[in-house]
């Protein structure tokens, strides 16, 4: 590895070496993600999900620049014929109860 250049990590190699996750928070960029944290180094991880449920009749979409765009969840559910279990609560999302599905690439923080 050359100096100075960032190496990424995976979100479940970081989870398994005991890394804890912080709460949802935006990036330099504006997209969504998590730091994950020991207490020694710290990584940003960027949010992987473009869609979450945030209760029985509202979804969001999420888009890549950190927009929420509200999603009427009956009509989306009729779209593609009911719930999808693989779409994550937004709750969870927030809190950092994230599967390694929700997540994308970790970087290191400066």
């Amino acid at each position: 590895m050359m100096p100075g250049i960032a190496q990424a990590e995976s979100f479940s190699k970081l989870e398994k070496q005991g890394y804890a996750v912080g709460k949802l928070t935006k990036g330099k960029a504006g997209g969504y993600g998590w730091v994950i944290s020991n207490s020694n180094k710290r990584f940003f991880c960027r949010l992987n999900a473009s869609l979450a449920y945030v209760n029985k009749k509202e979804m969001v979409s999420i888009t890549s620049s950190g927009r929420l765009i509200k999603v009427d969840r009956a009509t989306f559910e009729t779209k593609i014929g009911g719930p999808d279990p693989s779409i994550p609560q937004w709750s969870d999302l927030q809190s950092g109860r994230v599967k390694p599905d929700d997540v994308g690439s970790c970087t290191p923080v400066r």
